[in-house]
């Protein structure tokens, strides 16, 4: 199963009351089809549009993110043209971090630079081990 992440911008006309029953049908349909639904995020709440969409400025953001099979945002997106209350949506695959990054090779510059700063840190490091050693009893 892939990760998703879908944005919708709900109608403001909309009642409290219709507004959650949508967004309750909206995860129901995920949940029916094979997916699981992870996170619900109203907290955007009611905003002003960039522009006017149907001669409505202002519109209520939804986030939601889940997991479902790759055929599902298809049907999502379907639902979501059909319902007159929905003025935009947007469905995006969320891609897997990859942590096969090779570390960067070392410069001969910058090796020759770090040997002598080495050399100087080496009496120190030897003198350390010396000073914290105990003195060892011996029975005879």
């Amino acid at each position: 199963m892939n990760r998703y992440e879908m944005f919708y911008i709900i109608d403001t006309g909309l009642e409290e009351a219709a507004r959650k029953e949508l967004i309750e049908k909206v995860s129901a349909l995920i949940a029916n089809n094979g997916g699981e639904v992870e996170k619900v995020d109203e907290t955007w709440g009611k905003r002003r549009l960039a522009y006017a969409i149907d001669y409505k400025t202002e519109g209520w953001y939804v986030l939601v993110n889940f997991k479902a099979p790759a055929d599902l945002p298809r049907e999502l997106e379907r639902n979501l043209q059909i319902n007159e209350n929905v003025l935009r949506y947007l469905v995006v695959k969320l891609e897997e971090k990859r942590s096969s990054v090779k570390p960067r090779a070392i410069k001969p510059a910058a090796v020759e630079e770090a040997a002598p700063a080495a050399e100087e840190a080496a009496p120190v490091a030897e003198a350390a081990p010396a000073e914290e050693a105990a003195p060892v009893e011996t029975a005879e």
